[in-house]
């Protein structure tokens, strides 16, 4: 049964938005926050390590490609492959700083992600049961153009979600697993009928989730589009190539599975929440992370609830469900949920694509004005405080920012405040253009969230940059430890976070070295908040504590410092 659809949408409504404008927005989004940084805490400068180590390693030397170890901590093995090797041969093959050459590849995969986001919409788009009514006399709109608008508005709702920003920017698997999440969710849909084509897209992105740290999700998002497209019933000659599609990828799946079995990346992961407390920061996090893409998504699943109850007959509601539903549970049953929640997104920004064209007149003015009130609040705020840094005034702002990074010293930085003006610029371009009469299209309810969005990570990337570098990164902690101990020849380590051991061999150049291996070291580091001072170093010497030195902007992160003394006899 053809059930009604609730998309009545005209050709008028599906003016195409420029090239140019998506693109420019695509590209300052991607670009910023992956040029002119350190690598931040934690997660970033500890995948920045693995890649390091690799890097050094001979390509022959499969004990250490296949289980990545940081030297001078004592975590257990990286459980993700794909990423640390594609950043290890980047910073291995680019003659670029490290650091820049190992973002390359993550700045590829966070591009793959918008890329297989919006051809993944268009094609769902243009399945029959996600067009739009036909008119009595004509003029709905043309299959190809609503599907071109539905996956402008996709991307749009994708690059307005708030928790994409800084997790998409750094070297973590996470990145990765979006990518290919992405680019799964593109393969399978460009399989289903008027297109029909080929599901090499899914094929590739199964391994390169998997290897990516989630196996487990890889296996069940596999299966599961494998069991959407087989109980897809299309019409006629489609009906077994869709079965045969469907085969190719759960057999992809468990030929992965194993794969990954061989290899030793399964793991387990899921801890329940147990307190109030952990469920209402799941809630939380929910909330914040996906806006403003979950509202929409649920506005989306009510409109199209009748759809609903025949899923599988529906695969642009049926496919992203999937999506949305396995990450969240991810994000809710591990202890990474931030990063977990970061594969749900192109899922719910395909569904909010999909309510655009049920919103009401009322609705898109809604989310115009709080859109236009939060993000220039927003920005203003990111201007006074950056004046505040430059000039001392107002004083409020500036006593704030030397209360929380004791240390720092603004320093005007000439590109940084033209990008930042530009940007400025194009946002109150923006707005005029959205309060000006022009044609309706489906799509101009998500341009303010995107534009504001984008607006606020480049005057943070550009503006602030100075100020987040200092807090977030390990060079002032690397600094203070160099100023007292020097350059001595190594230093013994004990119970650094992975994080803190990069940080000390990136920033300080200092041979890190544990156990009996540190036996000639003049010095000895541990993490202060981890480790209670030891007593004797070995036979005929000991341990003096000399000081602890505390991260600037973390009053619970400090490393003490100890140097070894000769024994009393």
């Amino acid at each position: 049964m053809n059930l009604p659809t609730p998309a009545i949408v005209a050709q008028s409504a599906v003016r195409r938005l420029p090239r140019w404008a998506l693109l420019m927005l695509c590209g300052a989004y991607l670009l910023a926050g992956y040029l002119g940084r350190e690598p931040w805490k934690s997660a970033d400068i500890t995948g920045f390590g693995y890649m390091l180590e690799l890097a050094r390693t001979a390509p022959w030397d499969a004990v250490t490609w296949l289980a990545p170890r940081i030297p001078g901590s004592d975590a257990p093995a990286a459980d993700a492959l794909l990423p640390y090797w594609l950043g290890a041969w980047a910073v291995a093959g680019l003659p670029l700083p490290s650091p820049w050459a190992a973002r390359l590849p993550f700045l590829g995969l966070l591009a793959l992600a918008m890329a297989s986001t919006w051809y993944a919409v268009y094609h769902l788009a243009l399945t029959p049961r996600a067009q739009p009514v036909s008119f009595a006399f004509g003029g709905e709109a043309r299959p190809k153009d609503y599907a071109r608008a539905i996956a402008d508005g996709a991307l749009l709702a994708l690059l307005a979600c708030l928790g994409l920003a800084q997790l998409s920017h750094e070297t973590t698997p996470a990145v990765a697993q979006l990518g290919f999440a992405a680019l799964l969710m593109f393969g399978v849909a460009r399989t289903l009928p008027p297109e029909s084509r080929s599901p090499w897209p899914a094929i590739l992105a199964l391994p390169g989730l998997a290897l990516s740290g989630a196996p487990a999700l890889a296996t069940l998002l596999g299966l599961g589009t494998a069991g959407i497209l087989a109980g897809s019933h299309p019409m006629g000659e489609e009906a077994p190539r869709s079965r045969r599609v469907a085969l190719v990828i759960a057999a992809c799946t468990l030929l992965t599975a194993g794969l990954c079995g061989v290899l030793g990346l399964w793991r387990w992961r899921v801890e329940l929440p147990e307190t109030g407390w952990a469920w209402r920061n799941i809630l939380r996090l929910f909330v914040w992370f996906t806006w403003p893409a979950w509202p929409l998504a649920l506005w989306s699943l009510w409109r199209w609830r009748l759809q609903l109850r025949q899923p599988a007959h529906h695969p642009h509601l049926a496919l992203p469900l999937l999506f949305a539903v396995v990450a969240s549970a991810s994000a809710v049953f591990t202890p990474t949920g931030d990063r977990s929640l970061l594969l749900a997104l192109p899922a719910l920004a395909t569904l909010a694509a999909f309510a655009l064209p049920t919103l009401e007149r009322s609705v898109a003015a809604l989310i115009d004005w709080f859109t236009l009130i939060f993000f220039s609040a927003c920005t203003l705020i990111i201007w006074v405080v950056w004046t505040a840094m430059q000039t001392g005034f107002p004083p409020q702002p500036a006593a704030n920012v030397a209360r929380l990074a004791p240390g720092f010293e603004p320093s005007f930085v000439p590109w940084a405040f033209v990008v930042a003006v530009l940007a400025t610029f194009g946002w109150v371009r923006l707005i005029a253009w959205r309060a000006g009469r022009h044609r309706a299209a489906i799509w101009k309810s998500l341009a303010l969230p995107a534009g504001g969005a984008v607006l606020c990570w480049v005057l943070l990337m550009t503006l602030w940059l100075p100020l987040l570098d200092y807090a977030r990164s390990y060079v002032p902690l690397v600094r203070r430890v160099q100023a007292l101990i020097g350059t001595p020849g190594c230093v013994a380590v004990a119970e650094l976070t992975p994080a803190q051991a990069v940080a000390l061999r990136f920033h300080g150049q200092l041979e890190l070295r544990q156990g009996a291996d540190s036996a000639a070291c003049p010095w000895l580091i541990v993490d202060g908040s981890r480790f209670d001072a030891p007593v004797t170093a070995s036979a005929g010497s000991a341990w003096a504590r000399v000081a602890s030195i505390q991260r600037p902007s973390d009053n619970n992160e400090f490393l003490t410092i100890f140097r070894r003394v000769p024994a009393q006899p």
